[in-house]
């Protein structure tokens, strides 16, 4: 193993174990506005495993999305219901035990994969070379990448600027409305009050 796979391995295993502790935090605490600062670095930090991956496209996505759009669809959220979560009437044994078995079946899903990088994957035999020798002669770019998001899977690529154009909708939406009815402490208050003495003289 070179020094450059020893060097990505070592940062995988980092993003891990900061993706667990961060999971563990944000399952363990009742203040939910930390919960969901949490839950911003922790699509960070998953967008980071991406780059990692050589996914950049899905590093992009998580990163806008998840570290950005969610997290501040969740603290405006957070403005206009309580900061703190309250405590659950039943035992969390269920929820863990169904954590349990989901994560077991994943992984018991994984063992038939593939080696990640290995020159065999069916993707390194079939799918790639495929791209890369059709993409001159159908798109005309050399960019692979941008051939594959923007041609090959083109409604993939605008499902995800639609998911993202909502997400930034319902935070305007969401943001607007709060500010309405609410007149504020120095202008809406005084300036009533102000019409008020002027109706009177």
């Amino acid at each position: 193993m070179t020094a450059n796979l020893v060097g990505i391995a070592i940062i995988d295993v980092l993003l891990f174990t900061f993706l667990v502790i961060t999971a563990i935090a944000i399952a363990r605490l009742r203040n939910l506005f930390a919960v969901a600062m949490l839950a911003g670095v922790f699509s960070l930090l998953s967008a980071g495993l991406f780059v990692t991956l050589d996914a950049m496209d899905v590093a992009f996505t998580e990163a806008a999305v998840g570290a950005g759009i969610s997290t501040v669809l969740m603290l405006g959220t957070l403005a206009l219901t309580g900061k703190e979560e309250k405590k659950p009437a039943h035992s969390a044994f269920l929820p863990l035990f169904v954590c349990l078995v989901a994560g077991a079946a994943l992984i018991y899903g994984t063992l038939d994969m593939p080696p990640f990088g290995a020159a065999d994957n069916p993707v390194q035999t079939h799918v790639a070379p495929d791209y890369l020798s059709r993409t001159p002669v159908e798109i005309g770019i050399p960019n692979v990448v941008s051939a594959v998001l923007a041609s090959y899977r083109g409604f993939d690529t605008l499902g995800e600027a639609v998911v993202v154009f909502t997400a930034a909708v319902g935070v305007l939406l969401m943001l607007g409305t709060s500010g309405r009815g609410h007149p504020s402490k120095t202008g809406g208050h005084k300036t009533g009050a102000r019409r008020t003495e002027e109706g009177k003289e």
